[in-house]
Protein backbone atom coordinates (compact mmCIF):
# COMPACT_ATOMS: atom_id res chain seq x y z
CA UNK A 1 0.00 0.00 0.00
CA UNK A 2 1.53 3.54 -1.15
CA UNK A 3 2.07 4.98 2.17
CA UNK A 4 0.09 8.05 1.26
CA UNK A 5 -2.94 6.62 0.48
CA UNK A 6 -5.80 6.84 2.85
CA UNK A 7 -6.39 4.63 5.66
CA UNK A 8 -9.22 2.12 4.77
CA UNK A 9 -12.03 3.24 6.80
CA UNK A 10 -12.14 0.27 9.43
CA UNK A 11 -8.51 1.12 10.08
CA UNK A 12 -9.62 4.87 10.17
CA UNK A 13 -12.10 4.23 12.88
CA UNK A 14 -10.41 1.94 14.77
CA UNK A 15 -7.22 4.69 15.04
CA UNK A 16 -10.04 7.36 16.28
CA UNK A 17 -11.64 5.54 18.65
CA UNK A 18 -8.52 4.43 20.21
CA UNK A 19 -6.93 7.24 22.88
CA UNK A 20 -3.77 7.83 23.19
CA UNK A 21 -1.88 6.93 25.96
CA UNK A 22 -0.10 9.23 28.45
CA UNK A 23 3.50 9.78 28.17
CA UNK A 24 4.86 6.95 30.90
CA UNK A 25 1.85 5.15 31.36
CA UNK A 26 0.32 1.72 29.70
CA UNK A 27 -2.32 2.06 27.69
CA UNK A 28 -5.35 4.23 28.63
CA UNK A 29 -7.98 2.08 30.38
CA UNK A 30 -11.52 4.22 30.25
CA UNK A 31 -13.26 2.34 33.16
CA UNK A 32 -17.26 2.29 31.97
CA UNK A 33 -16.20 3.13 28.09
CA UNK A 34 -13.74 0.39 26.85
CA UNK A 35 -14.58 -3.24 26.97
CA UNK A 36 -12.84 -4.66 29.52
CA UNK A 37 -11.48 -8.56 29.21
CA UNK A 38 -13.13 -11.19 30.10
CA UNK A 39 -12.22 -13.79 33.26
CA UNK A 40 -11.23 -17.07 32.20
CA UNK A 41 -9.75 -19.79 32.97
CA UNK A 42 -6.56 -19.52 31.34
CA UNK A 43 -6.24 -16.19 33.21
CA UNK A 44 -6.56 -18.10 36.38
CA UNK A 45 -3.97 -20.22 36.26
CA UNK A 46 -1.35 -17.64 34.66
CA UNK A 47 -0.75 -16.09 37.78
CA UNK A 48 -1.53 -16.59 41.71
CA UNK A 49 -3.04 -13.48 42.17
CA UNK A 50 -5.82 -13.92 40.08
CA UNK A 51 -6.67 -17.23 41.36
CA UNK A 52 -7.05 -15.34 44.68
CA UNK A 53 -8.59 -12.75 43.22
CA UNK A 54 -11.02 -15.39 41.16
CA UNK A 55 -11.77 -17.25 44.25
CA UNK A 56 -9.90 -20.44 43.20
CA UNK A 57 -12.55 -20.79 40.19
CA UNK A 58 -15.59 -19.65 42.21
CA UNK A 59 -15.91 -16.26 40.27
CA UNK A 60 -15.69 -17.42 36.51
CA UNK A 61 -19.65 -18.47 37.37
CA UNK A 62 -21.36 -17.13 34.47
CA UNK A 63 -24.62 -16.54 36.62
CA UNK A 64 -24.18 -14.21 39.81
CA UNK A 65 -20.31 -14.98 40.80
CA UNK A 66 -20.42 -12.79 44.12
CA UNK A 67 -23.09 -15.27 45.16
CA UNK A 68 -20.53 -18.28 44.14
CA UNK A 69 -18.16 -16.52 45.40
CA UNK A 70 -19.84 -16.13 48.78
CA UNK A 71 -20.90 -20.10 48.58
CA UNK A 72 -17.25 -21.16 48.04
CA UNK A 73 -16.28 -19.15 51.23
CA UNK A 74 -19.18 -20.82 53.26
CA UNK A 75 -18.03 -24.19 52.14
CA UNK A 76 -14.45 -23.49 52.57
CA UNK A 77 -15.12 -21.93 56.00
CA UNK A 78 -17.13 -24.76 57.30
CA UNK A 79 -13.95 -27.35 56.11
CA UNK A 80 -11.60 -25.65 57.59
CA UNK A 81 -12.57 -25.11 60.29
CA UNK A 82 -12.15 -28.46 61.54
CA UNK A 83 -8.32 -27.52 61.64
CA UNK A 84 -8.14 -23.47 62.36
CA UNK A 85 -8.84 -22.19 65.93
CA UNK A 86 -10.58 -18.25 66.08
CA UNK A 87 -6.93 -17.04 67.03
CA UNK A 88 -6.27 -18.63 63.38
CA UNK A 89 -8.70 -17.24 61.54
CA UNK A 90 -7.83 -13.85 62.59
CA UNK A 91 -4.59 -14.59 61.04
CA UNK A 92 -6.43 -15.69 57.43
CA UNK A 93 -7.83 -12.88 57.86
CA UNK A 94 -5.33 -10.56 58.32
CA UNK A 95 -2.83 -12.01 55.81
CA UNK A 96 -5.81 -12.68 53.30
CA UNK A 97 -6.88 -9.04 53.17
CA UNK A 98 -2.99 -8.03 52.39
CA UNK A 99 -2.38 -10.22 49.97
CA UNK A 100 -5.83 -9.54 48.89
CA UNK A 101 -5.32 -5.96 47.67
CA UNK A 102 -2.42 -7.14 45.94
CA UNK A 103 -4.10 -9.59 44.26
CA UNK A 104 -7.24 -7.96 43.51
CA UNK A 105 -5.37 -5.07 41.84
CA UNK A 106 -2.72 -7.21 39.42
CA UNK A 107 -6.56 -9.01 37.98
CA UNK A 108 -8.39 -5.48 38.01
CA UNK A 109 -5.20 -4.49 35.96
CA UNK A 110 -5.52 -7.65 33.76
CA UNK A 111 -8.86 -7.54 33.03
CA UNK A 112 -9.02 -3.36 32.10
CA UNK A 113 -11.43 -2.12 34.59
CA UNK A 114 -11.93 -1.07 38.58
CA UNK A 115 -14.58 -3.59 39.98
CA UNK A 116 -14.42 -6.76 37.78
CA UNK A 117 -17.62 -9.17 38.50
CA UNK A 118 -15.49 -11.82 38.82
CA UNK A 119 -13.11 -10.84 41.52
CA UNK A 120 -14.52 -12.65 44.26
CA UNK A 121 -11.81 -12.75 47.07
CA UNK A 122 -13.25 -9.48 48.40
CA UNK A 123 -17.40 -11.59 49.00
CA UNK A 124 -15.22 -14.46 50.64
CA UNK A 125 -12.82 -12.47 52.80
CA UNK A 126 -15.83 -10.54 54.33
CA UNK A 127 -18.29 -13.51 54.56
CA UNK A 128 -15.37 -15.72 56.41
CA UNK A 129 -15.18 -12.51 58.88
CA UNK A 130 -19.02 -12.43 59.73
CA UNK A 131 -18.74 -16.90 60.17
CA UNK A 132 -15.66 -15.76 62.60
CA UNK A 133 -17.25 -12.80 64.40
CA UNK A 134 -20.68 -15.14 64.35
CA UNK A 135 -19.35 -18.20 65.87
CA UNK A 136 -20.85 -20.68 67.32
CA UNK A 137 -23.96 -19.92 64.81
CA UNK A 138 -26.22 -22.21 63.68
CA UNK A 139 -26.81 -23.01 60.19
CA UNK A 140 -30.27 -20.96 60.30
CA UNK A 141 -28.08 -18.07 61.76
CA UNK A 142 -25.44 -18.31 59.00
CA UNK A 143 -27.83 -18.73 56.71
CA UNK A 144 -29.72 -15.39 57.30
CA UNK A 145 -26.34 -13.85 57.61
CA UNK A 146 -25.62 -15.28 54.08
CA UNK A 147 -28.81 -13.60 52.32
CA UNK A 148 -28.17 -10.26 54.09
CA UNK A 149 -24.81 -10.08 52.90
CA UNK A 150 -25.91 -10.67 49.58
CA UNK A 151 -28.73 -8.23 49.71
CA UNK A 152 -25.96 -5.46 51.17
CA UNK A 153 -23.13 -6.57 48.24
CA UNK A 154 -25.62 -6.69 45.75
CA UNK A 155 -28.37 -4.16 46.51
CA UNK A 156 -25.72 -1.29 47.95
CA UNK A 157 -27.88 0.52 49.99
CA UNK A 158 -26.38 4.14 51.66
CA UNK A 159 -22.61 3.15 53.32
CA UNK A 160 -21.75 0.03 50.87
CA UNK A 161 -22.69 2.49 48.13
CA UNK A 162 -20.83 4.85 49.49
CA UNK A 163 -17.53 3.06 50.03
CA UNK A 164 -17.96 1.44 46.92
CA UNK A 165 -17.99 4.60 45.13
CA UNK A 166 -14.61 5.92 47.66
CA UNK A 167 -11.84 4.48 45.56
CA UNK A 168 -13.18 4.46 41.83
CA UNK A 169 -10.38 5.07 39.14
CA UNK A 170 -9.92 9.10 37.79
CA UNK A 171 -11.33 8.62 34.47
CA UNK A 172 -8.33 7.70 31.54
CA UNK A 173 -6.10 6.08 34.12
CA UNK A 174 -5.57 2.38 34.61
CA UNK A 175 -6.51 0.69 37.81
CA UNK A 176 -4.07 0.90 40.66
CA UNK A 177 -3.66 0.47 44.58
CA UNK A 178 -6.52 2.09 45.59
CA UNK A 179 -8.90 0.59 43.20
CA UNK A 180 -7.46 -2.96 45.23
CA UNK A 181 -8.82 -1.48 48.32
CA UNK A 182 -11.91 -0.58 47.04
CA UNK A 183 -12.55 -3.75 46.03
CA UNK A 184 -12.11 -4.88 49.16
CA UNK A 185 -13.67 -2.34 51.21
CA UNK A 186 -17.46 -2.35 50.08
CA UNK A 187 -17.59 -6.10 50.82
CA UNK A 188 -16.11 -4.91 54.50
CA UNK A 189 -19.12 -2.62 55.12
CA UNK A 190 -21.47 -5.36 53.82
CA UNK A 191 -20.59 -7.61 56.54
CA UNK A 192 -20.43 -4.40 58.89
CA UNK A 193 -24.12 -4.11 58.01
CA UNK A 194 -25.09 -7.57 58.15
CA UNK A 195 -23.50 -8.09 61.49
CA UNK A 196 -25.34 -5.01 62.66
CA UNK A 197 -28.69 -5.96 61.26
CA UNK A 198 -28.01 -9.55 63.22
CA UNK A 199 -27.26 -8.34 66.29
CA UNK A 200 -29.96 -6.11 66.45
CA UNK A 201 -31.72 -9.07 65.80
CA UNK A 202 -30.86 -11.03 68.17
CA UNK A 203 -31.24 -7.56 70.78
CA UNK A 204 -35.15 -7.42 69.91
CA UNK A 205 -36.39 -10.69 69.86
CA UNK A 206 -33.72 -12.36 72.10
Amino acid sequence: MDPHDPLPIEDAQVRSETPASPPGRGPVIDDGAAAPRRASARLMFSHPAHALSLGFGSGLSPVAPGTAGTLWAWLAYTVLSVWLTPLGWGLVLAVGTAVGVWACTRTAQALGTSDPSAVVWDEILAFWAILWLLAPASFNVQLAAFALFRFFDAVKPGPVAWADRLFKPTAGLPPGWRQGVGILLDDAVAALCTLLVLALWRLLVG
